[in-house]
């Protein structure tokens, strides 16, 4: 093992900041941003089957949503879990967390399997009742969940890598995932070069491939150069205790996004009484949106760790820095992202093949929804450092109140006026709220985690 590998995870207690958040923050924002076309790509080729096709796709997003709600949040519980014991020295509970992790992640696959073949088309016609559409969104969701492994995988190794700052390694394995799918959405769903024409089926399967390819690339990476971290065979039986400190973080990461999976679905379901053309819109924002915000998800991938190890390593100081570096970055990327929705929505609308009645409303509907894009950054990356301390209950309340108890109902007492229009300015609305809850937590947080610290820590670079 080289001098280099055996510190990769120690440099995160002192290494210079500034540089190291953005070694470890980059390559995760790039994956990230790549992780974001899968959704994109599938979105953008199915539009030119047809509009029923994308507002099958933009209606099947609920539980695809899901799927990666559990992916990802086991594997945020796993990442912090494994960085806060590489802090404390204690290496064995770190092989053991990782283990562990990747026997859950296939526990997460039987279950979406299951729902793959019981559920999918009662999820479908329960929310629309034309034919052409439901058909469309059992043949993209079937293919989705039954094929859900490569994405359990994936997503675990990836925060493995992190977990022991070797997010360059991460990037790679998204990298390979994305491109792949970005080759095979063509030729699967048009049916090129002698492949089956398989329509929004096809879309699923580059999706399911590029998983796959991207989890042995993933798997290949971690077993060869992840020093840090020893797998042994009594380390993949489950642990009660293991378990449960992965999902004390993990729960509330899984339950954030899978608030977002039933958000989508209760606007797919208001937005549907006006027109499919709405929820066509309402899909491409969401597609949009997630290539935004998607490099934040990567910087707070470099952030957790980061957090969770200096927590460890009681250095407040580092904790606190990285904290207000992660946010100036967040709030700049999306104000660059809020610039772009303003001034061009159309030309953003037009890469999805938008129809001249999509386009009078997808333009409306951007320019007003992106005014939340001003304060997201700060309430992405606040609610990531609750996760990264322990606090990850307060993450989850924030996801709860702007989502459901904001967003929702806000959406639904718009929408009986009639305009279609007015229901867009949810958005704004459920975000300032968030701003309101983040800044009282995070003040909370460094009052009683943070400041206290202070007195014994040791002394930091």
């Amino acid at each position: 093992m080289s001098t280099t590998d055996s510190h990769s995870a120690s440099r995160m207690g002192t290494a210079p900041m500034g540089p190291l958040l953005f070694s470890l923050a980059i390559p995760m924002m790039v994956s990230m941003l790549f992780q974001a076309l899968y959704n994109v790509v599938d979105s953008i080729f199915v539009s030119y089957i047809s509009e029923a096709a994308l507002s099958a796709v933009s209606l099947a997003f609920p539980i695809q949503n899901l799927m990666i709600a559990f992916a990802v949040g086991t594997g945020v519980g796993v990442n912090a879990y494994v960085s806060k014991s590489l802090g404390e020295g204690n290496h064995a509970e770190a092989d053991q967390a990782s283990a562990n992790g990747l026997f859950l992640a296939l526990c997460t696959f039987v279950a979406f399997f299951l729902f793959g073949v019981f559920g999918v088309v009662p999820f479908m016609h329960s929310q629309t009742e034309d034919p052409v559409i439901r058909q469309y969104g059992v043949d993209y969701l079937s293919v989705c969940c039954l094929f859900s492994l490569g994405c359990m995988i994936q997503c675990m190794v990836e925060k493995l890598l992190t977990a022991t700052g070797r997010s360059n390694y991460a990037m790679i394995t998204q990298l390979v995932g994305a491109c792949t799918n970005i080759i095979m959405d063509p030729i699967l769903i048009f049916g090129l070069f002698g492949f089956p024409r398989m329509a929004a089926a096809g879309a699923a399967a580059a999706t399911v491939i590029g998983q796959f390819l991207g989890a042995f690339t993933g798997l290949y990476l971690h077993l060869r150069h992840n020093h840090d971290l020893h797998f042994r065979l009594q380390d993949f039986r489950p642990q009660a205790r293991t378990i449960k400190r992965i999902y004390q973080v993990g729960i509330p990461s899984i339950a954030m996004t899978s608030v977002g999976s039933v958000m989508t679905f209760c606007m797919n379901r208001i937005l549907i009484g006006f027109s499919s053309t709405a929820v066509a819109v309402f899909g491409v924002y969401f597609k949009m949106q997630s290539f935004i915000v998607m490099p934040l998800f990567g910087l707070n991938n470099g952030m957790l760790p980061i957090i969770a190890y200096n927590y460890g390593a009681r250095k407040p100081e580092r904790i606190t820095k990285v904290i207000k570096m992660a946010m100036v970055a967040a709030i700049s990327i999306m104000l660059v992202g809020f610039a772009a929705t303003q001034l061009c929505p159309g030309l953003l609308l037009s890469i999805f093949n938008a129809g001249p009645d999509m386009l009078a409303l997808g333009e409306v509907a951007l320019r007003i929804i992106s005014f939340h894009f001003i304060v997201v950054g700060f309430n992405i990356v606040a609610s990531a450092a609750f996760q990264a301390l322990g606090r990850g209950v307060m993450a989850l309340l924030v996801s709860l109140v702007r989502q459901l108890f904001v967003l929702v109902p806000a959406a639904w007492l718009l929408s009986l006026s009639g305009n279609v229009n007015l229901i867009w300015w949810s958005f704004p609305i459920a975000e300032a709220a968030s701003l309101v809850m983040c800044s009282l937590f995070l003040a909370h947080c460094y009052r009683t985690i943070v400041h206290p610290m202070m007195d014994q820590a040791p002394a930091t670079v």
